[in-house]
């Protein structure tokens, strides 16, 4: 695997390229608020080697410095069509999940050219969504859950669902491992990029095939809403698997095969968007 810095727009943008054995459209993943690059470590682990897999920690996150100015998911996701080109990809299959999510519905909406298939991952369509229980949602203001143990081992349970509950001690060394979260200033820009956006204005200009994908145990993210994203995106397909917010990694070895199978048969039919 090969971290690099590169400048997009005057921006530097810290991504990670896993190479595949094959050339061919990579993974794009967009992670969560205030989680860097390496928190999908344990997804990317599951995907198949010939896959080629491109993270990148956003503006202010991880090892991406803070950017001189808040941003927005337009321009957010225009920097992210430059860093696909400035890689040499004309185009990806993109991944979002949680905050991720919503960033990768409005770019494959928005930069459909540079999308291929579509994966959405524990995440709503934003401002207008079925909420979770604010005693939860209050708990994503700050990203104090990263940066002090004892308060994620007590709230791990009641946020992320799931294994959590059980293991709570493993959420926490899974987001301890190799950790780089960034400023706390960095997360509000997260919160500022998302504050009033949703896709249920253009939702139906995404014609890219999707798979949804939720836990059905999410307190974040309630499974209502992935079965809103379901029936509002014309060309998707719902897949509920057993564990929380955090499932995509802490049930990879389920969930990586599930979106395997689905963009193998991009490969199969690769014109096809719609």
């Amino acid at each position: 695997m090969i971290t690099r810095s590169v400048v997009i727009d005057g921006q530097p943008i810290r991504v990670n390229v896993r190479p595949g054995r094959h050339s061919g459209t990579p993974l794009l993943l967009i992670n969560g608020i205030g989680a860097p690059l390496e928190l999908l470590q344990p997804f990317v682990d599951e995907l198949p080697d010939d896959l080629e897999v491109v993270r990148f920690d956003v503006p202010g996150i991880g090892g991406s410095p803070l950017p001189s100015l808040p941003y927005r998911f337009t321009g957010l996701c225009r920097r992210i069509a430059r860093l696909l080109s400035f890689l040499g990809y004309p185009s990806a299959d993109v991944l979002g999940v949680s905050w991720g999510g919503a960033v990768a519905q409005h770019f494959a909406a928005f930069q459909p050219r540079h999308c291929r298939r579509l994966v959405l991952v524990s995440t709503a369509t934003g401002a207008l969504m079925v909420p979770g229980k604010p005693s939860v949602l209050i708990k994503m203001a700050t990203p104090r859950r990263y940066t002090d143990a004892a308060y994620l081992r007590r709230i791990a349970p009641s946020l992320y669902g799931g294994s959590a509950r059980t293991d709570p001690a493993s959420i926490q060394e899974m987001l301890d491992a190799e950790s780089q979260v960034g400023s706390s200033q960095g997360y509000l820009y997260q919160l500022m990029a998302g504050a009033g956006w949703t896709s249920l204005p253009f939702i139906r200009l995404i014609r890219q095939q999707t798979l949804v994908m939720a836990g059905d145990d999410d307190p974040i993210v309630p499974l209502a809403n992935a079965r809103l994203l379901n029936a509002l995106i014309p060309h998707s397909r719902l897949h509920v698997f057993h564990g929380g917010h955090l499932g995509l990694v802490t049930e990879a070895d389920s969930v990586a095969p599930v979106i395997s199978r689905f963009l193998e048969e991009g490969k199969q039919c690769p014109t096809s968007t719609g």
